[in-house]
């Protein structure tokens, strides 16, 4: 090969990786141009102070694109549409009560992640933490903000089929004392004693007398909702077909998914709710399958998260029956509202 040759097939090489170069570049600035594009026409969010003591606002995991995505942010309930103040702490699942926060969190390793529940205060300081040994899926605090509750799937990662396992754990906020499972209290099903190797719990909603609290029981191929006495140890079934139960503020209704035959297998709930004195069922006026704990923002309207552009926004919904669904917050998920 001549020396000519040689510096013809050199000045090709140089060529050529000057041309992928410069493709790559553009390439990413048309990337961050379309991003710019996203944020732009999304919601503005600025870092900021977020307080759990805050009155008239809402706390959410922000799903909006940029910096800010996934952080604990904070809206007027007034103006859920309005700017959003970004607090810095991620979280993939959150609720809060009383100036009390639970977090749960990933915690990303070299060869795979690993989960942990935060108790934060009022300023979301971390007071506690606590292991998680599985993928976060519910998170609760009670009225008091004395008592936290997550549940996290240990096998599988979804409620739709019936192959999931998931552990539920509580937490006493003042003591740091941890039950880290559900599956160690005693059982009344039907008003006998109950034992099964099958039996599983997630979806914990707490009343306000710090004792009571109502959960999903799964067990022989059937759900429950279960009442749970944290003093005795104890969880008695109620009622059959409830997933995910949320006590309302006045402590009376459920609202849960139900499971509804016809239905796909992959999105099989409707949302209805539980009067608790009479038993009587109601359906809300959501035609969509919701897969989601929902929150309470008043004693008159449900708030659920279904998928969005960007992950999950918010919808509410009269919880009396009539009415209309409307989206409350787009690029959002794990609602509380702060009273």
């Amino acid at each position: 090969m001549t020396v000519r040759t040689r510096i013809l097939i050199l000045l090709s090489a140089v060529a050529l990786l000057v041309a992928v170069g410069v493709a790559a570049v553009l390439h990413a600035a048309a990337r961050a141009e379309r991003r710019d594009h996203v944020q732009a026409g999304g919601p503005a969010v600025t870092s900021g102070t977020v307080l759990l003591t805050e009155h008239g606002r809402m706390v959410f995991r922000n799903m909006a694109w940029g910096p800010h995505r996934d952080e604990l942010t904070t809206v007027p309930r007034s103006d859920p549409a309005g700017p959003r103040t970004a607090s810095g702490v991620k979280c993939l699942r959150f609720y809060a009560a009383s100036g009390t926060g639970v977090c749960l969190q990933a915690v990303h390793g070299p060869v795979s992640d690993t989960y942990r529940a935060l108790i934060l205060d009022a300023r979301l300081h971390t007071r506690d933490r606590y292991d998680v040994p599985g993928i976060p899926s519910r998170a609760r605090v009670s009225p008091t903000g004395h008592f936290a509750a997550w549940t996290a799937f240990v096998g599988g990662d979804s409620y739709a089929g019936t192959n999931f396992s998931t552990r539920t754990a509580i937490a006493d906020t003042r003591t740091g004392a941890l039950i880290p499972s559900l599956e160690a209290f005693r059982i009344v099903r039907d008003g006998h004693p109950y034992r099964a190797a099958d039996a599983n719990f997630w979806g914990v909603t707490f009343a306000a007398d710090d004792r009571t609290f109502y959960a999903t029981l799964a067990t022989g191929g059937k759900t429950y909702l279960v009442r749970g006495d944290l003093r005795t140890r104890t969880v008695t079934t109620v009622h059959t077909n409830v997933e995910c139960p949320s006590l309302s503020p006045d402590g009376t209704r459920i609202a849960y998914k139900k499971r509804v035959p016809g239905l796909p297998k992959d999105a099989p709930w409707h949302l209805y709710v539980l009067d608790l004195h009479t038993m009587r069922e109601t359906p809300v006026a959501e035609s969509r399958s919701v897969d989601d704990q929902v929150v309470w923002r008043d004693d008159r309207t449900l708030v659920y998260a279904l998928p969005g552009d960007y992950g999950a926004d918010l919808y509410a919904v009269p919880a009396g029956g009539p009415g209309t669904p409307h989206r409350l917050l787009p690029s959002a998920v794990s609602a509380a509202f702060l009273d």
